[in-house]
């Protein structure tokens, strides 16, 4: 995949923080299943049931949550590029291997980006959509509120990792 996309405001959220941890914490902080189950949900709103990464293009990505009442939601997708310490880019739009999906949610592609920042790290995280209903869909279902959380929450385990 290319470094470089095409940014638009009319599709496409960006989150962004600074991170007082090198890139290396925080990429074993992002892509380490067993760090994954503790920062990916937020915390009020369910937990993580399982969470599996292949860090390799055509890997899986699942993060199942666990929502309400027990209620448990999979989420599949699959691994689109890895660069370690800089970039992780995943898809709910393709299953493992790259299989076309079958989704009952909006899909996004994910782009987690790294760059040394100082002594320490500047995350973004970007959400592509296919269409402006579908961003809009997305905040209002508090898709952008809880990556918002998560993201918090993924800092500061981040930090706790020091």
């Amino acid at each position: 995949m290319s470094q470089h996309f095409g940014f638009n405001p009319t599709l496409d959220f960006a989150i962004e923080r600074t991170i007082d941890a090198s890139p290396r914490l925080v990429w074993e902080a992002l892509t380490n299943p067993a760090h994954l189950k503790e920062w990916y949900m937020p915390r009020e709103w369910g937990r993580v049931a399982r969470a599996e990464l292949e860090l390799r293009p055509g890997g899986i990505i699942r993060i199942d949550i666990v929502v309400g009442g027990g209620q448990e939601v999979p989420n599949v997708g699959c691994v689109l590029e890895v660069v370690p310490w800089q970039r992780l880019v995943w898809t709910s739009m393709l299953f493992p291997g790259y299989r076309p999906a079958v989704f009952d949610d909006i899909p996004i592609t994910a782009i987690m980006k790294l760059e040394a920042a100082g002594t320490g790290t500047r995350y973004v995280f970007t959400a592509l959509h296919r269409s402006e209903a579908d961003l809009t869909a997305n905040k209002e279902s508090g898709f952008y509120q809880g990556t918002e959380i998560a993201i918090d929450q993924f800092v500061a385990h981040a930090l706790a990792l020091k």
